[in-house]
């Protein structure tokens, strides 16, 4: 099937380059990348992935990113610790 649609899109420059680096270590380009997401949405019916939100846990953390307000351990046995306690 000859391809003759073309799909434009508006995407930040910076999801693009790194999308492009991982997409090229796999092999793949931007159009085959697309075309392969686009072809798996017909055959699911569907996105080819879970969408839900963050549960609270997760939308905490996710702040704490944000803000930079995380907690910093300063080695691997630290944060073994906190997590086990």
């Amino acid at each position: 099937m000859s391809k003759s649609v073309m799909i434009h899109a508006r995407i930040e420059p910076a999801l693009k380059n790194e999308t492009e680096q991982t997409l090229k270590s796999l092999g793949l380009n931007m159009t085959q990348a697309i075309t392969l997401f686009l072809q798996q949405v017909k055959i699911q019916r569907g996105l080819p992935f879970d969408v839900k939100l963050p549960n609270p846990q997760t939308q905490k953390a996710l702040s704490e990113l944000e803000q930079r307000d995380g907690k910093v351990f300063t080695d691997i046995d630290d944060l073994f610790d906190e997590l086990e306690s």
